[in-house]
């Protein structure tokens, strides 16, 4: 999932599969909506541990499935013998007019610039080939992450733009971006989808998961005492029926690339 021009790798893939499978679970609509066909060859964009491609494998799909993080492909190969899996950048992909479809679930808020992954995806397609994905809108995790940051300078530690991982675009930014590209926009949808996190811990585990540079420079018991505050600041909110949900923007996209 993880495809960002960063050289660090600090993926936890167990800590992925085994507290975060939502990720994946949620990817299945996603499925639907690339609708692929058996024999189409169709590139999974931040495939994490593989459970998304070896679900289009599954529908008879020639996939191929790409990250960032070697520990996730790693785990993905070890589950997914029979599909190819790659290490690579999702700003520099190498592939040329190869695939009938570019396919994407949860990624591409972690990929700067965004012009740079969008060339990569739009060279990748076949002409008349579709890129279908979701990932963070404007607004994504935005009442966790304002509290975290509140803490963090309320501790004491500065807090810079450079420490924020993720982009978190609006619809109209980012389709903009596609048809710079030469993308056709065939649908674009931002909608609102509230997220249970799995056990008593779940924020936590999300945070130490997807949050960790965030806290980049704060050493590890201040860390968990901040934790400790967010968790309490924002129970009201983020905390029904027993569970806690990350407050999840989404953004849907289909575009076309031109015969």
């Amino acid at each position: 999932m993880n495809l960002n021009q960063s050289t660090k790798d600090k993926w936890d893939a167990q800590l992925y599969d085994g507290k975060h499978s939502f990720v994946s679970k949620h990817g299945n609509s996603v499925v639907e909506l690339l609708n692929p066909k058996k024999g189409e060859r169709i590139l999974d964009l931040g495939c994490g541990t593989g459970d998304l491609a070896n679900a289009l494998f599954e529908r008879g799909v020639d996939v191929v499935g790409v990250d960032h993080s070697a520990r996730m492909v790693n785990q993905a190969i070890d589950k997914y013998p029979h599909i190819r899996f790659i290490v690579q950048d999702a700003t520099k992909l190498e592939f040329q007019s190869e695939f009938d479809a570019v396919f994407s679930n949860a990624t591409l808020h972690w990929v700067k610039p965004p012009l740079k992954a969008l060339q990569g995806i739009y060279q990748s397609l076949k002409p008349g080939g579709r890129f279908v994905a979701e990932f963070g809108g404007k607004g994504n995790i935005e009442t966790l992450s304002n509290e975290i940051r509140n803490q963090i300078e309320e501790a004491g530690f500065d807090f810079t733009k450079e420490q924020f991982p993720w982009y978190f675009p609006s619809i109209a930014e980012y389709t903009n971006l596609m048809e710079m590209i030469g993308f056709k926009v065939a649908f674009a949808q931002h909608f609102e989808r509230p997220t249970r996190l799995e056990g008593e811990n779940g924020l936590r585990n999300w945070i130490e998961m997807f949050g960790s540079q965030l806290f980049e420079g704060i050493p590890e018991e201040r860390k968990k005492d901040i934790i400790l505050k967010v968790e309490k600041n924002v129970k009201d909110t983020l905390y029904q029926d027993g569970n806690w949900f990350a407050d999840y923007k989404r953004i849907r996209v289909i575009g076309l690339k031109q015969s």
